[in-house]
């Protein structure tokens, strides 16, 4: 079967006119730069090739956007210094990519090309100092440092800078640098180096003559000495057989022989070591068996979306938890991979990946790879490179995997579209990982199918409007029955602990009763660490962060506070900073608190907790799900990272620890997201046997979305939101941009956002809303002033706004008081 499609690559070829080349380079420019093409390179310069060029003596290696013949008109191009690549490292859909990303979501190409490209296709630049040969060594010129710098730069032409610290013997070495570069005695340059290196294992083979099978029985049978160079001959001949290639390390480890004993029988003749590249991240054959057979609902469901996407790029597949939706994925990506295209399986968190992977691994085995932010450099290179020549037909991946240079694209999965997560915050390009699929779709005529129990408001409004079509599976699969949910009123917890309780009594004794049935459990609490803060019980003072205006949280296992959100670390405070007191008690509770309370009281009970700092490693997400998997835990505590997705058999009981915390965030998706959240854990329940029971946790009994939750009514709840949507004008009613500015100075900050405000104003001013704080006002010593325009969903306003978003941003950093102010774009931020 094959699975590539031929691509060609347009080329100029070598000419005795000039040409040129529009270079992105991964850095903020407003426009790609021009490079002229020599002679020598015109032939192999093509789109979508690495060149190597310099800018203000700082090199780069670039991607090719354009060739031509065009000089620019007002600056005379410098030449590219070499070609990296025989082949493009991308293809010029993913070049029409980065062109839309930069446009839409307000960046530069240069930034979209940091963001897609793995590390080690960027390459490195080192600087290095270049003696120069017509300058003279005077001792009495320069200073002892000076000359020994000098003296070496001489006899070696030039030194990179580790080298010069080796030198000088210090690590202050800038300033003699200087004063050399000064005098005229050495310049400096930049090298690039490419960090990535293919990985190499030594494989052992039996020499030509003893591939003859009467050759090696002759020489087994005439074997007098050495009877430890035979048990490693013998084993080598087991290992050869049972798994095909032997590699040296493993053929040592399991023999227990000696490198020695190997090196004996190379010398002898007998064996042959050859080292070959091999992959990083290890294969499954490529097999397709499909272990499973789709309820009579599904292929319904089948059916509507093929049908539709003969119609529509899109489709919405909106199923309730445990309907089977996955499995209608693994038999339209079998039928894509039949057709010879490649899927992109898109996930928000890394979290899923580990038990999707496996569930698609069962059924398609090597087809499936994975791309995340977890693997190392050179692993990103390697996926990246299986991707761009065909090799890899599937691929599951967290946002940043829509950025791979896809061959023949054909399927799009986003899964739980409606997770914000999908959305990219810091840095530039802010991009929307499910708007930028469907764009995608669009480029590469690939179908496109977002799914999701809880869809997103502009989602559902799409397919309302007929934009994207809408096939719904409203039942789980098998019939079983949506989990109970019961409110637990805070409020009415006994005594001292009225209204702050973590952990109330009807959930503890739950929790001991599902135990007792051997059954599992997960509690959701959306604050990781111990407690969220302390607070001085004399005069009611709490630590803050010194970089941002937060409280910070204490962390009981380090015994730290920590702020999350520059990760500064502070020793747990004894004293009142206000009042000098030593009395503290910590307020609220997070994850690490919930962990605790349950090992105190379940202490028969297996408890484990699922947060940023419980899963750090590559695999520990894996191992945790694994270990829940085969009920070696009983209860899961956990943040966001147990809500989504994950499939468990055994899970009974579902508890949303402090619902109040969800239901009041000052966001106009506030009672969206709740939904979406509480639907989504509660679907975690009752999934084989459909005995599930939920218990949500939550002071304000009489918030609105919780009837939306007890009911598992998602239509009650977008028509709710809609019609509040419509009032105020938000999305889908609308298109959103903040703007944030960012400046040590409080004052420079305000007065920014204010002068910005007053420039859009001439064209904008019924849109704009601001400047004002934000609830979290300074971050990382920077104080921080918003604006938010909300525009008509025009696109012909939208573009002009755009555009004078570009030229009033330029013109404000022009001024002196605003030239070291930062300017952040966000483009539908929330």
């Amino acid at each position: 079967m094959n699975l590539v499609a031929s691509t060609s690559y347009p080329t100029i070829t070598s000419s005795t006119n000039p040409v040129y080349c529009d270079v992105i380079i991964p850095i903020l420019l407003p426009n790609t730069y021009t490079w002229e093409v020599p002679p020598a390179f015109q032939a192999a310069v093509q789109k979508g090739i690495r060149v190597e060029v310099a800018l203000r003596n700082k090199k780069y290696a670039g991607i090719v956007k354009k060739v031509h013949q065009q000089k620019p008109e007002l600056f005379q191009p410098k030449p590219i210094l070499s070609v990296l690549d025989e082949l493009p490292v991308i293809y010029e859909t993913q070049l029409q990519f980065w062109e839309w990303l930069s446009q839409y979501y307000l960046c530069s190409e240069g930034e979209v090309m940091q963001a897609a490209l793995p590390a080690h296709l960027k390459l490195s630049g080192e600087s290095i100092l270049i003696w120069n040969e017509g300058f003279i060594v005077d001792s009495v010129q320069l200073s002892d440092d000076e000359f020994l710098l000098a003296e070496a730069l001489e006899i070696r032409k030039e030194l990179r800078l580790t080298e010069v610290q080796q030198v000088l013997s210090s690590n202050h070495i800038y300033p003699v640098i200087k004063k050399l570069i000064d005098k005229k005695a050495c310049f400096i340059w930049e090298s690039l180096q490419d960090k990535y290196k293919p990985k190499t294992e030594t494989f052992i083979q039996l020499q030509t003559p003893y591939t003859n099978e009467s050759e090696l029985e002759k020489l087994l049978n005439q074997w007098s000495k050495a009877p430890k160079q035979l048990e490693l001959l013998l084993a080598y001949l087991h290992f050869a057989k049972t798994n095909g290639e032997v590699i040296q390390s493993e053929l040592l480890k399991k023999s227990g022989a000696s490198a020695a004993q190997l090196k004996a029988l190379i010398d002898k003749g007998v064996l042959v070591a050859k080292k070959k590249i091999v992959n990083r991240i290890k294969e499954l054959p490529k097999n397709i068996q499909i272990n499973f057979k789709l309820s009579d609902a599904q292929n319904a469901a089948l059916h509507q979306i093929k049908t539709i996407w003969q119609q529509k790029q899109v489709c919405l597949l909106h199923g309730v938890t445990a309907s089977g939706k996955t499995q209608l994925y693994i038999q339209l990506i079998k039928e894509a991979i039949e057709t010879g295209k490649q899927v992109l399986y898109l996930l928000p968190e890394i979290a899923l990946t580990a038990q999707i992977i496996r569930r698609l691994q069962d059924s398609l085995g090597g087809y499936v790879a994975v791309y995340h932010s977890k693997f190392n450099a050179n692993e990103r290179v390697e996926i990246w490179n299986k991707v761009k020549d065909g090799e890899s037909a599937v691929i599951i991946g967290a946002r940043s995997s829509v950025l791979l240079p896809f061959k023949n694209l054909g399927l799009i999965i986003v899964d739980e579209e409606q997770d914000s997560s999908f959305k990219q915050q810091d840095p530039a390009p802010r991009y929307h990982a499910r708007d930028a699929a469907i764009y995608l779709g669009t480029l590469t005529n690939a179908k496109v199918l977002l799914g999701s129990a809880t869809p997103s408001v502009e989602t559902y409004y799409n397919c309302q409007t007929e934009k994207y079509g809408l096939v719904e599976l409203l039942q789980r699969f098998g019939d079983a029955a949506m989990p109970s949910i019961e409110i637990v009123d805070i409020k009415k917890s006994p005594g001292k602990q009225k209204g702050k309780v973590a952990i109330s009594e009807k959930l503890m004794q739950q929790l001991q009763q599902t135990i007792q049935q051997k059954k599992q459990a997960i509690l959701f609490q959306n604050r990781r660490g111990y407690s969220p803060y302390l607070m001085c019980q004399t005069c009611g003072w709490i630590p803050q962060c010194k970089h941002c205006a937060v409280t910070l949280t204490y962390h009981k296992a380090k015994n730290t506070l920590i702020c999350h959100y520059c990760g500064t670390y502070y020793p747990v405070i004894q004293t009142c900073m206000a009042c000098g007191s030593h009395q503290f008690i910590q307020k609220n509770f997070g994850t690490e608190k919930i962990e605790e309370l349950l090992i105190e009281a379940l202490p028969n009970a297996q408890i484990a907790r699922m947060d940023l700092d419980a899963v750090r490693g590559k695999h520990d997400h894996d191992k945790l799900i694994q270990q829940f998997e085969q009920h070696k835990i009983d209860v899961l505590v956990g943040t966001q990272m147990v809500v989504k997705g994950l499939d468990f058999e055994n899970v009974q009981l579902v508890g949303i620890i402090d619902a109040d915390s969800i239901l009041s965030f000052t966001d106009f998706r506030v009672n969206e997201r709740a939904f979406q959240l509480m639907e989504q854990v509660s679907g975690r329940s009752g999934r084989k046997d459909g005995k599930g029971l939920v218990l949500i946790q939550v002071n304000n009994t009489q918030h609105p979305v919780l009837n939306f939750i007890k009911n598992h009514d998602f239509k009650a709840l977008y028509d709710f939101e809609l019609e509040s949507r419509k009032i105020y004008h938000y999305p889908p009613f609308s298109r959103l941009i903040k703007i944030i500015f960012k400046h040590k100075n409080r004052n420079i900050a305000e007065d920014a956002a204010i002068k910005f405000q007053q420039l859009l104003s001439a064209k904008f001013k019924p849109y704009i809303n601001g400047p004002s704080i934000p609830v979290i006002e300074r971050i990382r010593n920077l104080y921080i002033w918003e604006l938010l325009i909300k525009l008509p969903k025009n696109n012909t306003l939208v573009q002009q706004c755009k555009q004078a978003i570009i030229i009033n941003m330029n013109n404000l950093k022009a001024q002196q008081p605003f030239k070291s102010i930062q300017i952040v774009i966000d483009v539908d931020p929330y």
